[in-house]
């Protein structure tokens, strides 16, 4: 982003405060992932976990707790809590404490608790921000590496020659590979994915999953506990409507191709930022993923017609 573009934003939640208002308010989230390897950090063989239950807790100078709160992990493994005011947090960590339905095997032992983070303050409201919290099985998974620092094989000195090399001839090149899946780029507007042609691309999330359970408590306050996703995508007329058809949007878009501008976990923690604030506010994060939904001008949809 330039400069011209982060003034003009400074500018617009100036306005959008004078205006409308901010109510004080502070939001802590995170994600929790398994651990299969039980080496203490992210690595490319853990997964997010849903329905793990995450505890903030907080504590004067004399170690007394003074405030704690608790959520559970929506199925993209985050989570969202909102503490109203402007309490301090600055001495306050979270941690797993319990496990659910979707933790499967992963919830025998609980990783190490993490400080929350201060990330963003203005006008009375704070963004706390927590790194990956971890929950471990009772045994690494099988196909984890033994150890990080193996022994070193023991060097052997021939006791005679050794036999005589051969050279092979060079291999003829390889053909071309074709792209991998989800790495060409694609956006594409909330209609397409209404499009019963397109039904096929919803891979990972299920039409009628309810907005509440992507999205968290926040969304659920806002739109209630019965909305699906499909009956998101039909919303218009109305700036919070408007927000959560594109969020729905983006979120699709995210799961269909590698270089969409927002990843999942980015376009729920942005969607529940906007609904923290104030209607300006809402309709400017609306606008954001409308302009990355059409691919900014430069990208167009790559859906194709689903086989039957």
């Amino acid at each position: 982003m330039d400069l011209a573009h982060k003034l003009l934003f400074a500018a617009l939640l100036i306005f959008a405060a004078t205006i409308d208002g901010t109510q004080a308010a502070a939001m802590v989230s995170g994600a929790v992932f398994c651990d299969q390897c039980k080496d203490g950090q992210r690595s490319l063989f853990d997964y997010p976990l849903s329905g793990m239950k995450v505890t903030v807790t907080c504590a004067d100078g004399t170690g007394q707790v003074t405030m704690s709160r608790e959520e559970t992990t929506n199925v993209f493994g985050n989570y969202v809590m909102r503490f109203d005011g402007t309490p301090d947090l600055s001495n306050c960590n979270a941690q797993v404490s319990g496990s659910g339905e979707g933790s499967n095997d992963c919830g025998a032992t609980a990783g190490p608790a993490q400080k929350l983070r201060l990330m963003f303050r203005m006008f009375g409201m704070e963004i706390y921000g927590v790194d990956s919290l971890l929950s471990e099985p009772s045994q690494p998974m099988s196909f984890c590496p033994r150890s990080s620092n193996p022994v070193p094989a023991p060097i052997i000195t021939p006791t005679r020659p050794p036999p005589p090399t051969f050279r092979l001839p060079p291999l003829p090149p390889l053909p071309p590979m074709p792209p991998l899946p989800f790495s060409e780029a694609s956006a594409c507007s909330h209609q397409y994915w209404t499009m019963p042609e397109y039904k096929c691309y919803w891979r990972v999330l299920n039409p009628e999953t309810k907005v509440s359970l992507i999205f968290g408590p926040l969304a659920a306050r806002r739109y209630g506990s019965d909305m699906t996703l499909w009956e998101s995508l039909q919303g218009r007329g109305d700036p919070y409507k408007t927000l959560l058809r594109e969020a729905t949007t983006a979120l699709l878009n995210s799961y269909n191709t590698l270089q969409f501008p927002y990843n999942s976990i980015g376009v729920v923690t942005r969607t529940n930022w906007a609904l923290m604030g104030s209607t300006r506010g809402v309709l400017i994060t609306a606008l954001r993923f409308i302009r990355a939904n059409s691919g900014s001008g430069r990208v167009t949809c790559k859906l194709t017609t689903c086989k039957s």
